[in-house]
């Protein structure tokens, strides 16, 4: 058996599966997020336990998507104090690190930037030599000031990664081997501003990543459970306890992510658009090939340009806990939300505030709480209110689109009650069984992956030879992960030449996903990414 979880803003919505039958739901929950989170997980936990007993012995894996760590960032709150290394000079000084940052998170980290020498050209030719009497001047200027993470950057270190390598090494020579020290090589795409930023947020979270890591498997082990904890990434993929203590930032969007792959195996379908309508935001998103679609610019985090991988997600501020004001004429619902209080504020639970699952269970749509507590709300509200999250959501699919071809619409999350049978213009919406809980199925049923995104050089017929090199990469890196190679298989590929630069320079991604490598009941523990 396996256990997926998945931590929202409202509810968190476990699910017990068959691991001999993948798409087989033994049993499903939701609880009430809870202020520490911790204490939610182990309620839907006791839940599964009552709904459909089991052995802890014999749940092989548990899978957790949770809103921790892009939480913190947000609310600028429990990052460590971190110090960035930009290694370039003489070149990039005239833009030094967190030059674009809102300046609440620069203070929120104690930010601190340093510029040094090295570098790579994108063909791997030196800028400059890497210095580290310059390096140890630095790491004894930010043991001064109490910096207890780093991130380093080099210029086109996914080219060529020796001077990332070489200044964390010097580092733990200076400040010691436990500090924590972040890569970017590691982390982001090709981009230096977009992927030192990505580093730097990964290095203001891994204190916390250690905490949250450790308290995520207490509450799993608390229920006797023996069996290997992974968190869900971004990408639809699994890591292990391990990478996410070293990579937090990687969780960021792993939310919408679960709901899309979990509307997948629900639907069937492996090209459609998501809509995941939780208690707090609608997610939409596109599914291709099984896989949601990423983005291809950068991606904003918290008003940090970023470029690590992210899935092109569109949320709005609708769900089961937003706020209904207005009358039938100037009616909103949202973007405000009662969050995880929705069972103490909303009227079906004896609250004082009008939300949308007020409207839903006025509505028949949805059978919680005491229906006779919104027996008087007016017929013409209640419609009103249905026809604008209708109009909302239809637009953000619309949006979402890239061609004028027919794209179906899957509905998840539970507050999908909220949309009608069909979308005008977009057809019928597709409302699978267990909508409820897709989130936590797609965590349960996630895939471990390996990615190749980097410049090749490439030589007049040697193209294949480079595209070869790229996929068995990026296959080897699946297998590490901890991947099935039996399993494994290429899902996405992009080759684009590079004309600015000399050489045929040409950027290939390449990513690979397999099947989590299960052995004598016990699933394999790598890095997954």
């Amino acid at each position: 058996m396996r256990i997926g979880i998945d931590v929202g803003g409202t509810n968190t919505d476990a699910v017990l599966m068959d691991s001999a039958e993948p798409d087989r739901v033994l049993a499903a929950v939701k609880a009430a997020t809870t202020a520490d989170v911790t204490s939610g997980i182990v309620a839907a936990l006791d839940g599964l336990q009552r709904q459909h007993a089991f052995d802890p012995a014999a749940v092989r894996a548990v899978m957790i998507g949770t809103t921790h760590f892009i939480n913190a960032l947000v609310e600028a709150r429990r990052l460590a104090p971190t110090a960035a290394l930009r290694l370039g000079l003489p070149a990039t000084a005239s833009l030094p690190p967190m030059v674009d940052w809102p300046s609440r998170l620069v203070e929120a980290i104690h930010g601190r930037a340093y510029l040094a020498h090295g570098g790579h050209e994108f063909d791997g030719r030196h800028i400059s030599p890497l210095d580290a009497g310059e390096l140890r001047r630095h790491a004894a200027d930010m043991a001064a000031h109490g910096v207890r993470s780093v991130a380093v950057s080099s210029v086109f270190s996914p080219v060529n990664d020796e001077f990332e390598v070489r200044a964390a090494e010097i580092l733990a020579e200076e400040l010691g081997p436990e500090l924590p020290v972040s890569l970017s090589h590691e982390i982001g795409r090709v981009g230096l501003l977009e992927r030192e930023n990505a580093t730097i947020i990964n290095a203001a979270l891994r204190e916390l990543a250690a905490n949250i890591v450790d308290a995520l498997a207490s509450s799993v082990a608390g229920h006797g459970i023996t069996a290997p904890l992974y968190l869900s990434q971004n990408d639809g993929t699994l890591m292990d306890v391990g990478y996410a203590r070293r990579y937090p930032v990687a969780t960021f969007a792993s939310g919408p992510t679960n709901s899309m792959r979990g509307a997948a195996v629900l639907s069937g379908l492996s090209t459609c658009a998501v809509v995941d309508v939780g208690g707090t935001t609608t997610d939409v998103g596109v599914l291709t090939g099984g896989f949601p679609r990423e983005a291809t610019v950068e991606v904003s985090v918290a008003g940090i340009r970023t470029n690590f991988r992210m899935p092109d997600v569109l949320s709005i501020g609708l769900g089961g806990g937003s706020l209904v004001r207005g009358s039938q004429a100037d009616l909103t619902v949202g973007p405000d939300s009662v969050g995880y209080r929705l069972t103490e504020r909303a009227l079906v639970f004896g609250g004082d505030t009008l939300t949308a699952t007020d409207i839903a269970v006025a509505a028949g749509r949805a059978d919680i709480g005491d229906r006779a507590r919104v027996s008087d709300l007016p017929p013409d509200v209640v419609r009103a209110a249905l026809e604008r999250i209708a109009a909302d959501v239809a637009d953000t699919v619309d949006r979402m689109r890239i061609s004028a071809d027919p794209l179906p619409v899957v509905a998840v999350g539970g507050g999908s009650v909220l949309l009608p049978d069909e979308f005008p213009g977009l057809g019928a919406v597709n409302r699978p069984e267990h909508f409820a809980v897709a989130n936590a199925i797609g965590a349960a049923i996630a895939q471990v992956g390996g990615e190749v995104d980097r410049v090749f050089a490439i030589e007049p017929g040697h193209r294949d030879a480079a595209v070869d090199q790229a996929r068995q990469e990026a296959v080897d890196r699946a297998v590490v992960a901890g991947a099935d190679p039996a399993t494994v298989e290429i899902v996405d590929f992009d080759e684009v030449p590079i004309p600015y630069l000399p050489g045929n320079a040409t950027r290939i991604r390449c990513k690979a996903v397999g099947d989590l490598r299960i052995e004598q009941g016990t699933a394999v523990s790598g890095q997954a990414r």
